[in-house]
């Protein structure tokens, strides 16, 4: 942690896990709502949650904000699971064949 303080890399290393963060979530979204549908809404919440709730208790600014990203990117989620499911209505993404529509 010294080196990144040394050279002033905190805010790239912020930046770049922030990018891969938001990124990692878009797939997630997509295979959540195809294999679970909007049902699996409240493992984003309990997700964002606790990763709030870690944000605030580690003192280390880099993990707090890396924790406060995650958590804030799952609740986002929630939103977007359910605009993954308008997506899927029409025609966007594939629909699972296998998976019982219930809403």
């Amino acid at each position: 942690m010294n080196f990144m303080e040394q050279y002033n890399l905190t805010g790239i290393v912020i930046g770049a896990a922030t990018f891969m963060i938001i990124g990692l979530f878009h797939p997630l979204v997509i295979k959540g709502e195809y294999y679970f549908g909007v049902r699996c809404w409240w493992v984003f919440l309990l997700m964002g949650l606790v990763s709030l709730g870690c944000a605030l208790a580690v003192h280390h600014v880099l993990w707090s904000t890396l924790l406060a990203v995650w958590g804030a990117s799952s609740l986002w989620s929630i939103g977007e699971l359910f605009e993954q499911r308008k997506r899927v209505e029409k025609g966007w993404f594939p629909r699972n064949p296998k998976r019982s529509e219930s809403k």
